[in-house]
């Protein structure tokens, strides 16, 4: 699940921003967007955020410092909203990713948000699978995985060159996994990248393997598929 924070001690801002975010993410389903009113209440449930949206002149703790602390422990994008020019060059300190400032212009936001999402989903992919498979952990490269499925209260990932079986829930590595996966099945997760074609049964992957697609699942695949060729 994808975690946004927007940091803001003036409700109304946090909440503009908030309908902002979620005005452009209306055809997502799997994120999450969280209001904090103070410094000391970001910092404190923080850690897990993949972009935070932070104003600078926040009473309790400035968003520079509020960045400072977060850089500490995650580095996850970091967007600063604000009403003050004067500290562009504090945020370059913090290895902030955009500088916006207020009032806001909508469509710059949504263009920074875009651009904050990209950035967010590369970050995701490039993040290893680690598994435990008879004791040993292994490194997997997500993008040498075709596809993961269920037996059982075992995954069997499908790879390029070999199949390994470990103790998992798929649904524990669908969320490991991210936005390059689809749930096409209960009992199949798809790489979205190792697909050939599809109907309304089946699912062709690039070397010609066929896994099954849910009837319900059909709709829902499309729109991932096709947001996910646009994005490529």
């Amino acid at each position: 699940m994808l975690q946004i924070a927007v940091c803001d001690d003036e409700k109304s801002m946090g909440e503009y921003l908030k309908q902002l975010i979620e005005k452009r993410l209306k055809d997502e389903k799997d994120y999450k967007v969280s209001l904090f009113s103070s410094g000391a209440e970001l910092l404190e449930n923080g850690k897990d955020f993949d972009i935070f949206f932070l104003d600078i002149d926040v009473k309790d703790i400035s968003g520079i410092d509020m960045a400072r602390r977060l850089r500490r422990e995650t580095e996850a994008v970091i967007v600063f909203v604000t009403a003050f020019k004067e500290y562009i060059f504090d945020a370059f300190d913090v290895q902030a990713f955009q500088y916006l400032l207020k009032p806001i212009d909508e469509d710059r936001f949504f263009q920074v948000l875009d651009k904050a999402l990209a950035e967010c989903r590369q970050k995701k992919q490039a993040e290893p699978l680690v598994i435990r498979v008879n004791g040993i952990y292994q490194n997997i490269p997500k993008e040498d995985i075709l596809y993961a499925e269920n037996e059982g209260r075992k995954v069997i990932l499908h790879l390029r060159e070999k199949q390994i079986s470990y103790y998992a829930k798929m649904s524990e590595l669908e969320g490991i996994l991210g936005e390059q996966f689809f749930r096409c099945h209960r009992g199949y997760l798809v790489n979205l990248n190792e697909i050939k074609g599809y109907d309304t049964g089946n699912i062709q992957l690039k070397n010609n393997e066929v896994i099954l697609m849910a009837k319900q699942k059909y709709s829902a695949f499309v729109n991932t598929y096709m947001k996910f060729l646009r994005r490529k």
